[in-house]
């Protein structure tokens, strides 16, 4: 393809949250002190994304580890925001580094927060919250239930991502039967019935 076929060069790359996520983020608790609290709003935020067609079935929340309040809520905007990197931890710890003003999240700022996510970072998302200084990540869904159920290919995950992790001084922690499949669930009924197209999957 020709450069005259082509739009100029971008000179910006700014992605915005659509509304129904901004009307949540308004409406969502200013502390979430358990992790029950923090996976009851990931989940719902994750379907609420699939049925919107906003993006895959991936939602994160940042959140102080000692007072429990509530820095970031994100989604996966792959869909909206036409980026494949837009994922749900890359959404969230961007908006709470801009709701901070520091790219530095941090452990090493006298901070302890904590990504939420309510499935097993891709990745690319393990390399986003290594550099982000989030002292801990809490997750649900595995790697493999989320491949098994979608049909994403999540990338060349080391085996051993959760000690490599611990190592840098970032708690790792899963909690299942949140009902986080749900949102997963759904996404593959969605694709399978040709109302919404997979994005990602193995061998693409």
């Amino acid at each position: 393809m020709s450069r005259a076929a082509l739009a100029p060069f971008p000179t910006e790359l700014r992605v915005g949250v659509p509304d129904w996520l901004r009307e949540a983020q308004a409406a969502a608790p200013e502390y979430l002190g358990t992790r029950a609290e923090r996976f009851a709003l990931v989940n719902a935020l994750a379907e609420r994304n699939v049925e919107e067609g906003t993006g895959g079935p991936f939602a994160a929340a940042v959140v102080d580890e000692d007072t429990g309040a509530v820095v970031a809520l994100g989604v996966n905007l792959v869909l909206h925001a036409n980026v494949s990197s837009m994922h749900a931890e890359v959404v969230t710890l961007g908006l709470a580094q801009a709701r901070t003003g520091a790219w530095n999240l941090g452990r090493d700022v006298g901070h302890r927060r904590v990504l939420v996510v309510n499935a097993q970072p891709c990745v690319m998302c393990l390399g986003a919250l290594l550099w982000s200084g989030v002292s801990a990540l809490e997750f649900a869904a595995d790697g493999a239930t989320v491949e098994r159920i979608t049909g994403f290919d999540e990338g060349p995950v080391p085996g051993d991502w959760r000690e490599q992790l611990v190592a840098r001084g970032i708690d790792v922690h899963q909690e299942h039967d949140t009902g986080a499949e749900a949102a997963l669930e759904r996404y593959r009924d969605l694709v399978e019935s040709g109302v919404t197209a997979r994005y990602n999957g193995s061998g693409a």
